[in-house]
Order: structure tokens, then sequence, then C-alpha cells
């Protein structure tokens, strides 16, 4: 990193960081929190390879895997048969059973000055989720159902300014996320259809299962705009800190083929991490994820079941494995959740990535 006057305190990168946090936390109403609330991955890639105000071209790549096999409400666990009692009472209550999430998330980016930056990113998701459905108790094998999608995903561009600060460690970020993963329209009741190439398998891996809900599918239907800003800083000799934080609301939606709306819920994240540089070939890093997202909307919206507020303890590492290309690895620990309803929740996260700048 090309700083070179003297560091802040680790305080005051701790009260910009929570400020921060405050100020995007409070964008989302207070009772909401998340649509899918943890199916994608909060992780700081950004910051994993170092912010910088080097000019000319880059290409990254990387990973994520999230396998969402334990059902959570409120800050605690509950089981698949505790759900179930709601449906012996005569409710309608979906029984999530399992989600696996893989990304593929391709990224291409210009500085053409030390000032701005053009990030294009390209996401592709493979999904696959199981559900009881609205099943009562016992629950029995043979009452699972799902499905699954392999697509690209919704396609996000933005645009980074640094100029504010001569040292360029101070950004500001405006985005879109446009509408190009594969959208249906259906909800958990299985209407409509997944997309232009879906997979869907009923018990004994028969086609006729129920589709994949709204919340799941690899895009959304809308356009999104997303503002952001991140800071980072020296506060030793080896260490540096940063603090980012985003922003994203959907501000146009499409309705599906019967005319049903769809609207997914605003999100915001808030990263906070250090980086240990006594070494620059190898940098051991701790990051700390916060997610909040706030309840899907509109007919094909599952609200009930959509809002939460997750935090990630991430340690991991990078290094440098040729001139100008960087891997890096991470591990997403879960420190705190709350979920509205009941939501399928990830014991860890795991994220690999490449990045070659030219």
């Amino acid at each position: 990193m090309n700083v070179t006057h003297d560091p802040f305190s680790i305080r005051k990168i701790f009260r910009i960081s929570i400020a921060t946090a405050l100020a995007l936390l409070s964008c989302s109403p207070i009772n909401n929190a998340f649509a899918c609330a943890t199916c994608g991955c909060s992780l700081s890639t950004d910051a994993a390879t170092g912010y910088s105000a080097s000019t000319g071209w880059r290409v990254s790549a990387d990973y994520s895997f999230i396998n969402q096999d334990q059902l959570r409400t409120g800050t605690g666990t509950i089981s698949p048969a505790q759900v179930a009692t709601i449906n012996d009472a005569g409710g309608n209550q979906e029984v999530e059973h399992q989600t696996i999430n893989r990304y593929l998330t391709l990224g291409l980016s210009y500085s053409p000055s030390a000032d701005w930056n053009y990030r294009l990113l390209a996401p592709f998701i493979g999904r696959s989720h199981t559900t009881y459905g609205a099943a009562s108790n016992p629950l029995t094998p043979d009452q699972l159902s799902g499905a699954s999608v392999d697509s690209l995903g919704d396609i996000k561009f933005i645009i980074s300014y640094q100029g504010v600060l001569p040292t360029h460690n101070l950004g500001f970020q405006l985005g879109v996320k446009l509408p190009t993963g594969d959208y249906g329209g259906p909800n958990a009741s299985g209407t409509g259809t997944v997309g232009r190439n879906p997979v869907s398998f009923g018990p004994g891996g028969n086609a006729g299962g129920q589709l994949l809900d709204t919340s799941l599918q690899a895009g959304t239907g809308s356009t999104d705009l997303i503002v952001g800003t991140y800071f980072y800083q020296p506060v030793s000799q080896n260490f540096d800190a940063f603090v980012n934080g985003q922003f994203q609301a959907a501000v146009m939606e499409k309705l599906d083929q019967v005319g049903a709306d769809y609207r997914p819920g605003n999100l915001a994240t808030v990263s906070v991490g250090l980086r240990y540089e006594a070494n620059p070939g190898i940098v051991p890093q701790l990051q700390v994820n916060i997610t909040r997202k706030s309840a899907e909307l509109g007919a094909l919206a599952d609200t009930a079941d959509t809002a939460g507020t997750v935090a990630y303890l991430s340690p991991g590492i990078s290094a440098n494995v040729m001139a100008n290309t960087q891997m890096y690895a991470f591990v997403q620990l879960p420190l705190y959740s709350h979920l509205d309803g009941y939501q399928l929740f990830p014991h860890y996260t795991a994220t690999v990535g490449i990045s070659h700048a030219f």
C-alpha cells in the first residue's frame, strides 16, 4: 500500500468503522433484516488482495462454497421436527432441509488513473435446494423434494473514485446490478419456471419436484443501485487496517409471466479488518463481516422467512504466487445471526481466489 503519512491510531480506525457500520445499517428498516439472509458471501475480496492506487487492468476470479445445512430462528437453532409442529397444528410453514451454493465470480477492472477504477463482476451460480415442504411430523426422507439451477447470475458494474485525499486511501463507489441472471418468478408453491435451464427433482430423483423459491434463483429480476465507501490505513509498522461498507437496493423490478411482482430486500454490508504485512509475499489477515438485509416484498416473496442480520469472523491469507499475481483463501465462521422466521444457515463459508494485474 503506497501510504506514507503518519498512521491513524487503532482507536481512531475503530471509531471510523463503528460510525460507518451504524450509518449503513440504519439505511434498512429497523424491524426488517434478509431475503435469503445467508445465500451470499459477505467477504470483502477487495481488501483480501489489498486496496491499490495502481493504474492499468486487473482480472480476478473467486470461488465460494456455502452449505446451508442447519435451521435457525432468531439467534438460535431449531430442528426440522420443531418447525413441522406448526403444520401439525394446521399451519402452512415450509420445513427446509438444505441449500448448497457454489459461486464463481469473474472480475475485470480498469484504472485509467490513481483516482478512478471501473469494475465489472459476473457471477456464475450453482445452487441446489431440498425441502420437506409444508410437511407435518413425523418427517421422513420420502417427503423430500428439491430443485437446482446452474446459471449466470446478475452482473454488477461499479465505479470507484479515490481522489479525495492525496494518499488515495479513501474511496467512494457507485454501481448498478443488472437483471442478467435466470429469473422465472416462482415462489415456494412451485408455480412458474426456474428460468431457461431449470433442473428440478422430486422424491427418488424424479422430475416434478418443487421449483426454486424466488429468492434462491440465479437472478432477482431487478435492477439495483449500489453505493459504497472504503478507507484503509497503516496502524503500525506491520499492520494495515481497513473498513468498507456497501448498500444495495432495487430501483426497478419486473413482473413474472402471470404479472406477479417480487422485490429483493435491501442489502447492507460492512467489513472491518487487519492485514499483517511484515512479509509482503505472504499476508495473514482477519476480517469481521456484518450483513443486514431487509425482507423481500411482493406477491412472490417469502416475506416472513427472509430477513435477518449475520456477522462472520473471517481469517484468511493472501500470497504473491508470481509477478503481479496474488492468490487468497478465507473461511468465514459465524459469530452471530438474528433471522426472521425459519431459515437455513451455514456452519462456515469458504472462499478462494486469484487476481492478476497487467
